[in-house]
C-alpha cells in the first residue's frame, strides 16, 4: 500500500504537468488557465447539486429504516470528486468529473461490493467480553484489573 501511495504522489503531478504542457502548447497559456478555473466552478456547481440529492437519499433510506450503504458510498465518491475538482489540473478534473457520473460510481460500487466482506460481531448479554461475571442479583463482579477508582 505504501508503494502504491508513493507512486500515486509521484505520478499525479507528473501527469498534471504533462497535461498543462500539451494543452498549453495547443491552445495557449490563458485559455489553459481559464479552462482549469471553469472546470473548478462547473465542478463545484455539479458537486453541490449531486451532494444535495445524495443527502436527501440518505435521509429517505434512514427514514425507512434501511442502511444507506449505497448512498453513503455515493456521498464519499462525490466528496472525493469535489476534492479532485478543486485541485488545479486537467487530470484531477477528469477523474473528478468521472466520479460525478452515476454509472461510473455504480461500477466502482459494484467492484468494491464484490471485494469487501462485512462480518457481524456480538458481545455477551452484559456487554463485557473479558473475565467479567454477572451475579444473579444484577451485580457485576469485576477482577481487580478491570476497574479503577474515580
Amino acid at each position: 500500500m505504501g508503494r502504491f501511495l508513493f507512486l500515486l504522489f509521484l505520478l499525479v503531478p507528473l501527469i498534471e504537468i504533462a497535461f498543462f504542457v500539451v494543452i498549453g502548447g495547443a491552445i495557449g497559456l490563458w485559455p489553459t488557465l481559464a479552462g482549469v478555473l471553469i472546470m473548478a466552478v462547473a465542478g463545484s456547481l455539479i458537486l453541490r447539486w449531486q451532494g444535495l440529492s445524495i443527502i436527501n437519499e440518505i435521509r429517505s433510506s434512514v427514514g425507512h429504516g434501511q442502511l444507506p450503504a449505497r448512498a453513503l458510498a455515493d456521498a464519499m465518491m462525490i466528496g472525493l470528486a469535489g476534492i479532485l475538482l478543486l485541485t488545479p489540473g486537467y487530470f484531477t478534473d477528469l477523474l473528478g468529473l468521472l466520479l460525478l457520473i452515476p454509472p461510473v460510481r455504480s461500477a466502482i460500487y459494484a467492484y468494491l461490493r464484490s471485494r469487501v466482506k462485512v462480518v457481524a460481531t456480538t458481545t455477551g448479554a452484559s456487554g463485557f467480553t473479558s473475565g467479567t461475571r454477572r451475579v444473579e442479583d444484577g451485580t457485576i463482579d469485576l477482577d481487580s484489573d478491570e476497574w479503577r477508582p474515580r
